[in-house]
């Protein structure tokens, strides 16, 4: 029971991680006060949570946790939280914040899911099933997010359109504005980025705890990839002024094609992710 309850808290702190990484992207590219602080307490929970595991084990253990690579990696997960929250508290480094937190929540995912953890555990079964949930979870949100981009793509050359032909009609009141759609637009590409790349470091890490075989070229894989390629290129030109308007809605409409084949033709020439 007590390792199901550990078991339990250490995969809390894994989502709540990936959840305070959301918000740290979407404020690192938006400088959203909200995102911003919703990022850092989030980021405290986990942190709170990481050192209340660290002083058990060493009343526990009486001794501190650096005597094996297992025990090395949590505390090198710990340490990076706590130069981010103190760059976050008193230098207001924004670049240097996410960037930790990204490598932090990798090591403290390697951690939680590791293959000597997962063999040692008396509920291992559990916990790589429980990995591979979190994995499709994300997703599958990140898909939605990308899904959402498409539609204000959409309803925003809809918009123009009417706009440009200047023909009213009973719905047009009822449609949203162009600034809200292109809002929109951003908001959901800002989400969807990091979700999928959450998912991928959990998805990788599902596998290599999960699979006796398994190639980082797999077709999932290389297509989860090039999918969030697309859509860094489709933001990075956005935000160098070179994607605006019905550019920029055109390239969510392509890129959330990129989506449709990951989703469906990808998982087909996969060799392991078989549950499409």
């Amino acid at each position: 029971m007590a390792d199901m309850t550990m078991a339990r808290l250490h995969e809390v702190m894994v989502v709540l991680y990936a959840v305070s990484l959301v918000f740290y992207f979407i404020d690192y590219l938006n400088k959203n006060t909200i995102a911003h602080r919703s990022a850092f307490w989030i980021l405290s929970v986990v942190y709170v949570l990481q050192t209340l595991f660290l002083i058990s084990f060493m009343v526990e253990a009486k001794r501190f946790p650096i005597l094996s690579l297992f025990e090395g990696i949590y505390f090198y997960a710990w340490l990076l939280i706590t130069l981010s929250i103190i760059l976050h508290l008193f230098y207001k480094i924004d670049h240097v914040v996410f960037f930790l937190n990204v490598i932090g929540f990798c090591f403290m995912t390697i951690h939680t899911f590791a293959p000597m953890q997962i063999a040692q555990s008396p509920i291992g079964d559990t916990l790589v099933s429980e990995l591979l949930f979190i994995h499709i979870t994300f997703a599958i949100l990140s898909y939605t997010a990308f899904a959402m981009s498409f539609v204000f793509a959409v309803l925003y050359l809809l918009v123009y359109k009417i706009l440009k032909k200047k023909k009213w009609t009973k719905q047009f009141g009822r449609l949203p504005s162009l600034h809200q759609t292109t809002t929109g637009m951003k908001a959901s590409i800002y989400t969807g980025i990091p979700l999928l790349l959450v998912s991928l470091i959990l998805g990788m890490q599902w596998a290599q705890v999960a699979l006796d075989e398994w190639s980082f070229f797999d077709m999932k894989i290389v297509g989860s990839f090039i999918l969030l390629g697309v859509y860094g290129f489709v933001l990075f030109m956005r935000r160098s002024g070179k994607l605006t308007g019905n550019d920029f809605a055109w390239a969510n409409i392509f890129a959330f094609l990129f989506v449709i084949i990951n989703f469906f033709l990808a998982s087909k020439l996969s060799a392991f992710h078989f549950w499409i």
